[in-house]
């Protein structure tokens, strides 16, 4: 087994199977010990308990726990639980989830909710039954499972799409909020064989998806050296970076006329040459004033020449 992540505790939600399954038996391989979190993990027989099996077999150390990620206190005696057990935590894997997928038009608001509070908020409590504890220890990674619906949409999970970005806005500001603690936080997204893609694809694309063609990249961002603020992309054994960028864009000064100049100029404001990648929220704010100053300066000569 590799030492990479040798008595590092992990949290991993969701992982009786799938995804979750192949994260579990991936940061085992490499030293972790590893809470295996699913629903109804503690029966006998259960898929969660299998991982913990195989995870013993290869010479790791494993418990299930049952706890429900929509309910706060659960998920804060699993917390405490692993403390307990290990006396830390050191990795949270934010992986578990579900679908409603159905159109827009036709979806349910309690299917929109439901999809929301597992995936959003099951983060969210999460995050926050270990937030402080990390603090206290100045040691945390921090991973939410985002996905290309959420980065790029995908028809008829609206839903899921909106939960899956929202889980990227709250990895931004956790990771700045974590940096002075040691605690980076970061999203991976997976691509993996679905329902959905079984109609898409043929036999041997899809056997490429495999959850443990993921995996190695949930590794590399729970790692000491870990990035932060990382959106990481993994299927098929490719890995890819998606980032949130702004354009260079334009200025235009306040006229009657400003919006009707705004249309006419789209493809500009759009342009990518030059576009950053943002490294706070208020880089817009200074961006856009840096540009307004521009303006300013450019018409004090003709100001001044006017006042003459």
């Amino acid at each position: 087994m590799s030492q990479l992540l040798q008595d590092r505790v992990a949290i991993i939600t969701g992982a009786g199977r799938g995804l979750g399954r192949s994260h579990a038996l991936e940061l085992a391989r490499h030293g972790a010990r590893v809470v295996v979190n699913d629903i109804g993990a503690c029966q006998p027989g259960s898929s969660a308990q299998a991982v913990v099996q195989d995870i013993q077999a290869l010479g790791g150390e494993a418990f299930a726990n049952d706890a429900d990620v929509t309910s706060p206190q659960q998920v804060e005696a699993m917390v405490q639980q692993a403390v307990a057990k290990w006396g830390r935590v050191d990795i949270l894997v934010n992986n578990a989830g579900i679908l409603r997928d159905k159109s827009f038009a036709k979806m349910e608001l309690d299917d929109f909710r439901l999809v929301m509070e597992v995936h959003l908020m099951g983060a969210v409590h999460c995050a926050k039954a270990v937030w402080n504890l990390m603090r206290a220890q100045n040691y945390g990674r921090i991973v939410m499972t985002s996905s290309s619906s959420g980065l790029y949409g995908n028809f008829g999970q609206a839903n899921y799409g909106a939960a899956k970005m929202a889980l990227v806005g709250l990895m931004q500001t956790l990771a700045l909020e974590g940096e002075r603690n040691n605690i980076r936080v970061n999203c991976l997204a997976p691509t993996a064989a679905t329902a959905m893609t079984e109609t898409l694809l043929a036999a041997e694309e899809l056997a490429l998806l495999a959850p443990e063609s993921v995996s190695p990249a949930l590794v590399a961002l729970v790692t000491e050296d870990a990035p932060t603020r990382s959106i990481l992309l993994a299927g098929a054994g490719g890995f890819e970076q998606a980032n949130i960028t702004m354009t260079k864009g334009i200025f235009l000064p306040r006229s009657e006329s400003q919006a009707s100049q705004l249309i006419t100029r789209l493809a500009e404001v759009s342009d990518r040459h030059e576009e950053q990648v943002p490294a706070t929220g208020f880089d817009q704010l200074r961006h856009e004033i840096a540009k307004a100053r521009v303006h300013k300066a450019a018409l004090q000569p003709a100001q001044q020449a006017e006042n003459a």
